[in-house]
């Protein structure tokens, strides 16, 4: 979560995923479980428990399916800048970057109590936002949002 602030910029607030991997740590960390599982199972093929080949072989595509659901969305991020009058809602999922603009003095911030939702409301639409947050952060956010809004 990042936040900066400031009288030139207004108010610009970015939120990505979370990746504690880069994207060759992320083949290296792929390629080592692969192998490990798949030569734990040739083993165990080699003593004439052969069936437990394909399991390890489905079991390596399932991980294969979500590191690979991983990389694509590794660049998901969502930003809220306030520059002025307007308040523009910029998010990007895989390729596609969404850019939506509202005016600030009729925007409403809903935040749920807990934190498990956030968005913005102008004329009848609602915008989602923080999914890559916690609830924690979420209502963080929402004060903050809320106070900027207020201040000219």
């Amino acid at each position: 979560m990042a936040c900066i602030l400031g009288q030139e910029t207004g108010f610009n607030f970015t939120a990505r995923r979370n990746n504690s991997l880069t994207s060759s740590d992320r083949i290296l960390a792929f390629g080592f479980i692969a192998l490990v599982c798949l030569g734990i199972a040739v083993a165990f093929a080699c003593f004439g428990a052969w069936l437990i080949l394909p399991f390890a072989g489905i079991e390596v595509l399932v991980l294969f399916l979500a590191f690979r659901w991983i990389e694509r969305h590794a660049r998901d991020y969502e930003r809220l800048t306030i520059a002025g009058d307007v308040l523009q809602i910029e998010i990007a999922e895989r390729e596609r970057v969404e850019r939506l603009q509202i005016n600030r003095w009729w925007a409403q911030v809903v935040c749920e109590r807990n934190g498990s939702r956030l968005a913005l409301r102008s004329h009848g639409r609602e915008i989602e936002f923080g999914r890559h947050l916690s609830n924690e952060q979420r209502l963080v956010v929402a004060g903050a949002l809320k106070e900027q809004l207020r201040s000219l």
